[in-house]
């Protein structure tokens, strides 16, 4: 029953896009609290939290477009209705003329901070975060965490755990619990004191899981590799503990993540680039190759994914950013896409049809680790079903351009014969590096099952899986290898934020 209700609420995050639904959630929160405070359970008056609320996301959009302008930057206006809504739920609301200019200088400072606080037109902290350090050292003023009580609760842990579960960033969230409630014993360890009240206190009375669940994991200011972001997320937690300080500066929750901000942009830096489209080729029935130069080569791993933000007039509920798998290698001097269209497609991708070599596109946050494995002796399976080929397309090249041989079996599934795509690198790689490539047509063979995996893999048992392509396809792939008594730690699966 429980899988049953998770695979629906898949079907549904798979829907919508990573920012839309944050955007769709703190939205619920707002509501949530103006009716909560309509009926006395929060102790505000609903029309200054929804005038508050409102004012901060006037002046946020502002600024945003003043700064967008100036630095001649496309604006995403997703991304500034976030950061005013949570800048909203974390700042009381507004009751007089210099609270209401508290907010206006809050809210500049967040939409400041990605343009003026950025390296390589990319911004380092969180915005509302940074917003609120800044107004605490220079003007005295703070946040008050307002969400964090306990009427607030169930909203923020529904809503939560469907942003975490569509992100997949379960790990950073049980790091930053753990490492909090570790610091808290130990400090109350050395204080001689119980530290079950104050853990008590930090869940039910505080923005505990607010902050974890919508901050912490925001993908642009965190690192963007697993393991780097449960460092991360142990140094947040950490710091988030009160009893955290030095001399006289006490750690705050927002204190907390700028540092860690420091952190990640240390250990994984990241620039942005606007690109702009050299060609575009159909490589099958409703696929195109997208090709965008590059002025100076890009460090990545084949198999990682980024950001393509494509501001577009009227995007629908999926927004306009996308994460896409780069087909290209980085041995190529261009960054390559390789994107299916179904009809009717989504407003993102009507646009990529229409695109034309004059129409930015903004890349940023290369990450992922759906990669090679560091040791070349291990025997892989490379799964792909569609336009799940792309992470394969790259590091496919990539084995042929640096002439790295490795034991690798590729199966491409594929309804027809002209649905394959990039056959031509394949083939070479059959031809110079002996890649075994196994192309199944489903009208003719049926899906791919165990009987083939066996059939082209004898050794199967001790070979690592690599799966990539629509979610149904990847389950269902990894139902066939559960089945063939593989574990789960030989299968890898491409995920990456905003799936959809």
């Amino acid at each position: 029953m429980f899988k049953v209700i998770l695979n629906k609420i898949d079907d549904f995050l798979n829907g919508i896009t990573m920012y839309r639904l944050v955007l769709y959630v703190l939205i619920v929160f707002v509501v949530a609290a103006i009716f909560l405070s309509s009926i006395g359970v929060l102790n505000f008056n609903p029309f200054s939290l929804l005038f508050s609320t409102l004012f901060l996301v006037g002046v946020c959009w502002g600024a945003n477009n003043i700064f967008s302008s100036v630095f001649q930057a496309p604006a995403n206006i997703e991304s500034v209705y976030i950061t005013a809504l949570i800048l909203s739920l974390i700042i009381s609301p507004a009751n007089s003329l210099s609270t209401y200019l508290f907010l206006f200088f809050v809210g500049v400072l967040a939409m400041t901070s990605k343009y003026i606080l950025a390296v390589d037109n990319k911004h380092i902290f969180n915005p509302a975060a940074i917003a609120v350090v800044l107004t605490a050292i220079f003007a005295n003023q703070s946040a008050s965490w307002w969400v964090g009580t306990l009427p607030m609760l169930p909203f923020v842990l529904i809503g939560g755990l469907l942003i975490v579960r569509k992100t997949r960033r379960e790990d950073m969230v049980y790091y930053f619990l753990v490492s909090s409630i570790l610091a808290i014993f130990v400090s109350s360890l050395i204080k001689g004191s119980s530290p079950w009240p104050l853990i008590g206190d930090m869940a039910l009375h505080t923005a505990f899981f607010y902050f974890a669940f919508i901050m912490l994991t925001e993908p642009l200011t965190s690192p963007h590799t697993r393991s780097l972001q449960n460092m991360f997320a142990v140094l947040v937690g950490i710091l988030y503990v009160p009893d955290i300080h030095l001399g006289s500066l006490y750690s705050t929750p927002e204190l907390a993540l700028v540092v860690g901000n420091v952190f990640s942009y240390l250990v994984s830096p990241s620039e942005k680039l606007v690109l702009y489209l050299k060609e575009k080729v159909k490589i099958a029935p409703d696929t195109w190759d997208f090709v965008f130069p590059l002025r100076k080569k890009l460090v990545y791993q084949p198999g990682q994914y980024m950001e393509w933000t494509l501001p577009h007039a009227r995007p629908d509920d999926r927004g306009n950013r996308r994460y896409f798998t780069l087909a290209s290698s980085p041995t190529e001097n261009n960054l390559r896409l390789g994107i299916k269209f179904n009809n009717p497609g989504s407003s993102f991708k009507r646009k990529m049809l229409e695109l034309g070599s004059r129409d930015p596109v903004v890349v940023a946050q290369r990450a992922g680790n759906f990669v090679l494995p560091k040791n070349k002796q291990e025997r892989l399976v490379f799964i792909a079903g569609g336009i799940g080929i792309t992470p394969f397309r790259s590091m496919i090249k990539y084995l042929i351009d640096t002439n790295d041989r490795r034991d690798v079996i590729l199966f491409y599934s594929n309804k027809k014969p002209e649905d394959i795509a990039y056959k031509d690198i394949f083939d070479q790689a059959q031809r110079s590096l002996g890649i075994k490539v196994v192309y199944v047509v489903t009208e003719m063979t049926g899906r791919l099952n165990s009987h083939m995996l066996i059939k082209y893999v004898p050794d199967y048992s001790k070979r690592l899986y690599y799966l990539s392509g629509p979610h149904v396809l990847v389950e269902g792939f990894k139902k066939v290898l559960k089945s063939m008594g593989i574990e789960n730690g030989r299968i890898k699966s491409d995920f990456f934020p905003g799936f959809a």
